[in-house]
């Protein structure tokens, strides 16, 4: 997503000592992030997981799909990290 492209620049300009264009994507990074809707927080997160395990009735990580789908759905509207509901999803699951 541009979110992450402009925080991986923001690591690699820092890295490269470039200060300067590193502060530059920050500030374009905020404003970008401010017509964003709000971000779940991993909290939110883990209980749409938790909730949509009990909803699906989900016991191995077979039914990881029908899991994902319940979560997304809870968090509808916000900004998720798909990666991060994946990996809770399957340590859930086992």
């Amino acid at each position: 997503t541009l979110i992450k492209q402009r925080r991986e620049s923001v690591d690699m300009f820092r890295k490269g000592g470039r200060e300067d264009l590193a502060a530059n994507e920050e500030a374009e990074l905020k404003m970008i992030e401010g017509y964003l809707p709000a971000s779940a927080s991993e909290g939110d997160i883990r209980a749409a997981v938790e909730a949509a395990v009990a909803e699906t009735g989900a016991t191995s990580s077979r039914q990881m799909g029908a899991v994902m789908k319940a979560v997304n759905a809870r968090l509808a509207g916000q900004r998720v990290d798909n990666k991060m509901i994946s990996e809770l999803v399957k340590s859930r699951l086992g």
